[in-house]
């Protein structure tokens, strides 16, 4: 393949080269008809296509199946899901000729308030970038590319094109990479898409740290790197950051510039071919997997009955004190305009032309249901009628239950702008509360992309959480309340109580023109795990109608070394009476230290299915990069030695089993030592630890350490934790002065690299 785009790129004119590297109109490459390149189709869908239909506007898509959205499909912490789910999107997009298909959306989810939060996965980078691989997996193995985005740091919709998100080395390396990080390595993309913003200043269409240095040459990602939508700013800088394709198709504009940059001698041609010569590998590897695909046909029925499994798959029990399942000889009613017309994708570009959507209500019904419906409420607007509502809760008082369909109309969350608050609409609130009132069996389900406040959490029986769930939603929603299929999602984010408890709550999202991430590493669980903080309900956390206990948890080793791996292992029984899915959840405490971290971290995750009474053994592997945090000052990731914790649970907030795991390693993070360096940072490095402690024993009296009557010893050696090796000489006067030049000599050749010392 690489010899002949060699011989094409020699072939072409200097025009023809800067022509492939932007798109020929809103969905498509550029062909060059002459040489037999063909041009290549791109299509919005990270949960269902929305392609253009031949001749059609640019919002006029054909009919397709609308699969689980990115906030539901997280839910399922469940990568062969993702997978299933990749490989049905795949499947179509082949069928129509799609070359590249713009998706996941992995962006982390750094506050609920954001438009596209329904879009993306988690707030955890570990859980977002395994599912991220699985469904690019699943797309590829049908012939068709991904453009996994939006690259990098793309927490907001306000401003989007021109702010700039700041923030540590640190942050970015933790927090918003790993995802794109995980799904380069494990999955290779064909493409990736970069985001609109400014990344601590410079857009990341224009940033060579990110596309070159990062994702070619640490990842090691060699398709090619697309813009989104209108995100170039200037097109012969972005190319040589490492910019491949603009997209959509600029007239012919930016070509001209990058023409006239090679002619002006500003800008190397090679800068060029290579552009050229990594879309070129794209695009003929898709006309040669297009052209064994000729034939495939779209199964419009089957994917409508696979995303209606997903969805069942997906969907989060958070709550439930016995109303859930429901009987099917209970007088119920259902109430809310989304029993009948469910919210089941989120809006903007991914918004999908879907092939048939079912209601809860039609679902019931055609299962023959004891159901009765009241609207209460619309579902497209925050409205109230109060004879409506008199009606909603005189027929919650003569059910057995009441079901209230409740959730984010498509205005209050899209994308293109972002929440203002994280409440539900007033009407909805308001409804909820008065029928739980009267209807000790009120049963809350909640269509919605994102976490939202639920006063009322603590009057109803059951919260089931449906998030956007595909056009399948109702089906599957029926089958979960009344017992025929079981909950097993788990929380990808965390719900707060209000918005106020939320790490960004005063810094998001900004001015306009920068949004400070202040909150650093400490997003999602990381900040309420981190300040104790109360919570709705916990990242991971999900209920069933059956129960799991876990026994028998044990490491092959209690000892890690820096090149070696520990198998953790952990039985999982389902001690109900009914069959179930567990996700077991393995999350790290590092040892306490000078470095802040949070104080657990997901590193690894499994999904098992048990029948009652039946048992099996799940087993992680850990190694040093799962006790890592990174390391500005190494530039690299680094696990210091110490004590950590395996921690396994049904939650962040739920962890029945705690195993103790020792790290050794020959590295450190760089000492160095003078007459400035804090007396506890040397106690807190085990190579100076020692050295110190005798120094103290031998001065410690006259420093304050020993304290006497005025000071406890612990409270003297925490005002010595910012003292400077200096002041030995203040306190201790001709005699410590004299030892300071030996003691600095000593902690010098601790701390000195074990190669320099031979």
């Amino acid at each position: 393949m690489q010899s002949a785009i060699s011989e094409l790129l020699a072939q072409m004119t200097l025009e023809e080269k800067a022509g492939l590297c932007s798109g020929a109109d809103f969905w498509h490459t550029k062909a060059v008809g002459r040489l037999g390149v063909p041009a290549m189709m791109v299509s919005d869908g990270p949960h269902g296509l929305r392609t253009q239909k031949e001749g059609g506007g640019v919002n006029e898509s054909i009919t397709a199946v609308c699969f689980p959205a990115g906030c539901a499909a997280a839910a399922s912490f469940d990568p062969e899901l993702l997978r299933r789910e990749g490989a049905a999107i795949g499947a179509e997009a082949r069928a129509v000729g799609v070359g590249v298909v713009l998706g996941p959306a992995v962006n982390i989810k750094r506050s609920p308030l954001c438009g596209r939060n329904f879009e993306y996965y988690s707030e955890d980078p570990c859980l977002a970038g395994a599912l991220a691989a699985a469904y690019i997996q699943g797309v590829q193995d049908q012939g068709v590319g991904t453009s996994i985005k939006h690259f990098a740091a793309n927490s907001q919709e306000y401003r989007r094109l021109t702010c700039s998100s700041n923030m540590t080395e640190r942050t970015l390396r933790e927090i918003y990479l790993p995802a794109f990080e995980t799904a380069v390595k494990e999955a290779a993309p064909w493409t990736v898409m970069c985001s609109y913003n400014r990344i601590n200043g410079t857009y990341a269409s224009e940033n060579k740290t990110l596309l070159t240095d990062i994702l070619r040459k640490e990842w090691g990602f060699t398709g090619f790197v697309m813009s989104d939508w209108g995100a170039v700013a200037d097109r012969v800088r972005g190319l040589c950051a490492g910019l491949d394709l603009e997209m959509p198709g600029c007239g012919g504009v930016n070509d001209q510039k990058i023409v006239a940059a090679v002619r002006a001698g500003t800008l190397d041609e090679s800068v060029v071919d290579k552009a050229a010569g990594r879309i070129l590998n794209i695009v003929l590897r898709h006309a040669d997997l297009a052209g064994a695909a000729v034939g495939a046909e779209l199964d419009l029925a089957g994917d409508h009955a696979k995303a209606a499994s997903m969805a069942a798959e997906c969907a989060v029990l958070l709550q439930n004190r016995g109303s859930l399942p429901l009987k099917q000889d209970q007088r119920v009613v259902y109430i809310g305009g989304f029993a009948d017309a469910p919210r089941y994708q989120g809006g903007g570009s991914s918004h999908v032309n879907s092939f048939r959507v079912e209601s809860a209500l039609a679902a019931a019904r055609a299962r023959g249901r004891a159901v009765e419906y009241v609207e209460g409420f619309p579902a497209d607007r925050d409205q109230r009628e109060e004879s409506e509502f008199l009606k909603a809760v005189e027929a919650a008082e003569n059910a057995d239950a009441a079901v209230i369909f409740a959730g984010l109309p498509e205005s209050f969350e899209s994308e293109g702008y972002d929440r203002r608050h994280m409440r539900l609409p007033d009407a909805q609130n308001n409804l909820i509360a008065r029928v739980a009132a009267v209807q000790k069996n009120t049963v809350v389900v909640l269509h919605t992309g994102s976490p939202v406040e639920c006063p009322w959490a603590e009057d109803v029986s059951a919260v089931l959480c449906m998030y956007l769930g595909g056009e399948g939603v109702g089906r599957a929603t029926d089958a979960l309340l009344y017992g025929e299929a079981e909950p097993c999602g788990r929380l990808p984010e965390t719900w707060p109580l209000r918005l106020e408890d939320t790490p960004c709550y005063l810094d998001y999202p900004g001015d306009g023109r920068t949004a400070y991430y202040r909150e650093g590493v400490f997003v999602g669980y990381r900040w309420y795990d981190a300040r104790k903080m109360p919570v709705r309900w916990p990242f991971g956390h999900g209920l069933s109608y059956t129960g799991f206990v876990y026994k028998s948890a044990s490491l092959s080793s209690t000892d890690l070394a820096e090149d070696g791996s520990v198998q953790v292992s952990v039985t999982v029984r389902n001690s109900g009476a009914r069959f179930g899915r567990e996700v077991v959840q393995l999350y790290i405490a590092p040892p306490e230290n000078a470095v802040p971290r949070p104080p657990k971290e997901l590193r690894h995750f499994a999904k098992v299915s048990l029948q009652p009474g039946e048992e099996t053994t799940v087993t992680f592997t850990v190694t040093r990069r799962d006790l890592c945090y990174y390391d500005e000052e190494l530039g690299d990731w680094y696990a210091e030695p110490g004590e950590y914790k395996v921690l396994l649970g049904h939650s962040s907030r739920n962890i029945p089993t705690v195993l103790p795991l020792h790290y050794t390693t020959a590295h450190r993070r760089p000492l160095t030592v003078d007459e400035n360096t804090p007396i506890g940072d040397l106690l807190r490095d085990d190579r100076t630890a020692s050295i110190v402690r005798t120094m103290l024993t031998r001065f410690g009296g006259l420093m304050g350490a020993n304290g006497g009557d005025a000071i406890t010893e612990e409270a003297g050696l925490q005002m010595m934790d910012g003292m400077p090796l200096r002041s030995m000489v203040a306190f201790g006067g001709p005699e410590a002065a004299a030892a300071l030049p030996g003691l600095l000599a000593a902690l010098r050749g601790a701390v000195r690299p074990r190669e320099e010392r031979t």
